[in-house]
């Protein structure tokens, strides 16, 4: 039997196997889609199934906040499509899912589900189901993080529309509104250059393991002296580390600061220390696999 594009398409949407595993398994069992299912899950190629191939991987993200900063919820609601994401109606969903949070004191998605949708008898999954019967597509609530200080602030930004959404807090003695300046200057950062660690305390000892064995790896593949290897490491890990930790990071709006500096320098104008102790970025769709628009044109090139 022949395998065509198509075929491989809809194996590879039912069990987010590789495009040329799932061509080989079709081959294997003369085209029972079945049968290939089975196979892919027998050689642990197969990822979990999925309910359907409409891939919720647009969407928003939002932010809610009190009025004295203290505390703070954001949120990412996945639809189908970009369109969707810019309705209103789906906006309004997004903002009002985000104030649910900030009002409760549920930790993961599956309590928030089953909390009251603001002061709607209605819950959140059922606010939820009744816009996807409205709407027509495929929606859920993703993640969501919600922080709270007793001693500083918490500051937010919303980047291309709700694509990123970032939170910063900071524990400070200060109430100054030059804090919430500096909050969103550092949010705008992590937005723009998305660091893993906000310091090098933080980093743990397993990455720098893996990181160290790359690039000594790397030294040694270039025909590095052995003797000089070490050197080498020490100092392009310090790079890396530059860019991976946000407190060494050059602040994007002056480039001759870090924002270690800019941090330093704002708790000096005012008088008490400032620490960034907690920092948080959503993007939408990030590790969500994305259906290709032209899937099997894709295939088909492939194929030949």
């Amino acid at each position: 039997m022949a395998i065509t594009a198509a075929m491989v398409k809809e194996l590879r949407e039912k069990t987010g196997a590789g495009m040329m595993d799932c061509k080989k398994a079709l081959t294997e069992v003369d085209g029972d889609m079945e049968k290939a299912i089975d196979l892919l899950r027998e050689k642990g190629l197969a990822k979990a199934a999925k309910k359907s191939g409409r891939v919720a991987a647009e969407g928003l993200v939002d932010i809610c906040m009190t009025e004295d900063g203290k505390k703070a919820a954001i949120v990412e609601v996945n639809s189908e499509t970009d369109f969707v994401a810019k309705n209103e109606d789906f906006k309004n969903f997004v903002k009002d899912v985000a104030t649910t949070i900030l009002k409760s004191d549920k930790t993961t998605v599956e309590e928030l589900l089953n909390e009251k949708y603001l002061d709607a008898d209605a819950t959140v999954q059922e606010a939820l189901n009744s816009k996807i019967a409205t709407i027509g597509e495929n929606m859920n609530v993703r993640r969501f993080e919600k922080f709270v200080v007793d001693s500083g602030k918490v500051a937010g930004y919303i980047h291309a529309g709700g694509k990123i959404g970032v939170l910063v807090a900071m524990e400070t003695e200060s109430d100054s509104d030059e804090l919430l300046t500096l909050g969103k200057d550092i949010a705008m950062q992590v937005a723009a250059m998305n660091p893993k660690y906000i310091s090098r305390e933080d980093v743990d000892q397993e990455y720098i393991a893996h990181e160290t064995e790359i690039l000594k790896q790397q030294a040694l593949n270039e025909g590095k002296p052995a003797e000089i290897v070490e050197k080498m490491v020490v100092g392009r890990l310090n790079k890396q580390l530059k860019e991976v930790c946000l407190l060494d990071q050059p602040f994007v709006k002056n480039p001759d600061l870090t924002v270690e500096k800019l941090v330093k320098e704002t708790a000096s104008k005012l008088g008490t220390e400032i620490k960034v102790s907690k920092v948080v970025r959503f993007e939408v769709g990030e590790g969500i696999e994305k259906k290709e628009e032209n899937f099997a044109e894709e295939v088909a090139k492939q194929l030949k």
